[in-house]
């Protein structure tokens, strides 16, 4: 099979489902993953489609998220990139900073490359965060309290929101379950007020997020990307992507890229 007629192969498929894995078109047309991934470069660059982690997507397909999956499930998805977003977010934390990790499975990454620190005053909502550093970590910390959300184990709501507006951080590391390139989207309202707050009172704010939350809405839109002056992800967030960003003047950190 010559590359044009893969190409309408693989467009008629995604075009067909939304969203469809490399290593399913591999084995459909009987070529290596690398023929495929070189296919589906070419196609990205021309509009046709989007790359995401594992596969690919049609450029008219956005998927909205209805609800967060919980916690367990999220430390399953996407471990390798959250671990590496997690080393390179790391390398951004000046000595004797004031940091704020955000609740989220991403975040929990980059904590666990911290423990080894003892010059850090970290703030944060999320539980498993805390044990973690509790344990293994010589770090000040700060937890901001509030309402419970026992599915990502966290605090959300106006009273964790409020315990934040009374501190000042020199860097807040946001996750996300849901963006793109206009903004940051949760399907959970008590978490908007947290994520403003946040990056209300930092003085740098980051962005952790593997490729596969990309071009995803919900409900609430928490804030405009360009809030953000950086956004650690991995390799596989499309081109156009990576464009946009950049269009924006937001610095574009490649986690193991």
């Amino acid at each position: 099979m010559i590359p044009v007629e893969r190409h309408e192969r693989i467009l008629a498929l995604v075009a067909e489902r939304g969203v469809v894995s490399i290593v399913e078109l591999a084995k459909g047309m009987g070529v290596s993953h690398m023929t495929i991934r070189r296919d589906v470069r070419e196609l990205e660059k021309q509009g046709n489609l989007l790359l995401v982690s594992g596969g690919v997507r049609s450029v008219r397909f956005t998927e909205r998220l209805t609800a967060e999956p919980s916690h367990l499930v999220k430390t399953l998805m996407s471990s390798s990139e959250k671990n590496l977003i997690g080393i390179a977010a790391s390398r951004h934390i000046p000595p004797d900073s004031c940091i704020y990790l955000d609740a989220g499975t991403t975040t929990l990454a980059l904590a666990r490359q911290l423990v080894g620190r003892d010059d850090l005053l970290i703030v944060t909502n999320d539980f498993a965060i805390a044990n973690l550093l509790i344990d293994e970590s010589r770090c000040r910390m700060i937890h901001t309290g509030g309402s419970l959300c026992r599915e990502n184990r966290s605090c959300v709501g106006e009273a964790a929101a409020h315990a934040l507006r009374n501190l000042s951080v020199d860097i807040a590391f946001i996750s996300a379950s849901s963006w793109n390139s206009r903004g940051l989207f949760t399907p959970n309202e008590d978490k908007v007020a947290v994520k403003r707050a946040a990056t209300d009172i930092s003085g740098k704010r980051v962005l952790l997020s593997d490729s596969s939350k990309y071009d995803t809405i919900a409900t609430y839109m928490a804030m405009p990307i360009s809030v953000f002056d950086v956004v650690v992800t991995d390799p596989n967030l499309p081109a156009a992507a990576q464009s946009e960003l950049n269009k924006k003047g937001i610095e574009l950190v490649i986690a193991g890229g």
